[in-house]
């Protein structure tokens, strides 16, 4: 028998086990609100990492998620990047891109670590080594500054 508060003495006429009881029952339902809330927060946390790291999660954040949470990140991701795809022509479009409104097209960037080779849209290649400085446009380095590989200089 699972509860510490018999019932079948509460149904008998013992009248004080009936507010214990009571009283136990509201307990469960609070704790259940408040672990209803913290996992619906922990959910909102996780969505706007994806707007923040992109679609992969550094291995440091994804450490500290459950299985559960990495699933549902996923599902996320596969969802977003569907209706992404849904819309804006052939291409789709890229919602996760200038969160901010730019105030310049080009921005001047330093690699923070070897990266390899980077493609940009007129088809140049550029290599991104450490400390090497480069002129990029702005949509295609704003993943790459999130996830640490850029780093934006401020003039």
């Amino acid at each position: 028998r699972r509860g510490s508060f018999p019932r079948s003495e509460a149904k008998a006429g013992r009248s004080d086990l009936i507010f214990l009881i009571r009283f136990r029952h509201c307990c469960l339902l609070r704790d259940q609100r408040c672990l209803l809330a913290y996992l619906y927060d922990r959910l909102l946390r996780i969505r706007a990492l994806r707007w923040e790291y992109g679609s992969v999660l550094p291995n440091t954040i994804q450490f500290h998620m459950s299985a559960e949470e990495v699933e549902w990140f996923n599902r996320y991701k596969k969802s977003l990047a569907t209706y992404m795809r849904s819309v804006g022509g052939e291409e789709g479009l890229d919602l996760t891109q200038d969160i901010k409104p730019p105030k310049s097209l080009y921005i001047e960037v330093r690699c923070l670590r070897d990266y390899g080779e980077f493609e940009i849209d007129d088809g140049t290649t550029i290599l991104l080594k450490k400390n090497s400085q480069h002129f990029l446009p702005r949509w295609k380095c704003e993943q790459l500054i999130r996830q640490g590989v850029l780093e934006h200089i401020l003039s």
